[in-house]
């Protein structure tokens, strides 16, 4: 299958800036969609950046113009720069890889991964 390892959450200030990276392990044959989701205590989980095919990306209005999603295919990772940060911020930030992969030999089969979440705390 495919793993996902996440890295770079944290404490930072109003203002501040963070990035987080999600690395993908595996025989991987394409990477479909990528996505960050966020999820605070008593709210529902939110998609807020993805980037599927080559470059086509889509952000969540509240994080538009703050938040770049960005991929290194040699290394099968992707990347949330977060800037700008604001309290309402504040979350369990997840990754989601959506692909196919080599299942044995040569036989590709479908992959839909998550990362292990990782804390984004933005408070003064």
């Amino acid at each position: 299958q495919v793993q996902l390892v996440e890295s770079g959450g944290g404490l930072v200030q109003p203002g501040g800036s963070l990035r987080l990276s999600c690395a993908a392990s595996g025989r991987i044959f394409r990477i479909n969609f990528m996505g960050w989701y966020r999820q605070a205590p008593g709210k529902q989980r939110e998609l807020v950046a993805s980037l599927r095919g080559i470059d086509t990306t889509d952000y969540a209005d509240s994080v538009k113009g703050r938040f770049t999603i960005s991929r290194d295919n040699a290394k099968n990772t992707v990347y949330l720069q977060m800037s700008s940060l604001k309290p309402e911020d504040t979350s369990v930030y997840s990754c989601n890889l959506v692909g196919t992969y080599y299942s044995g030999g040569i036989y590709l089969d479908d992959f839909d991964s998550w990362g292990q979440g990782t804390q984004v705390t933005v408070s003064s």
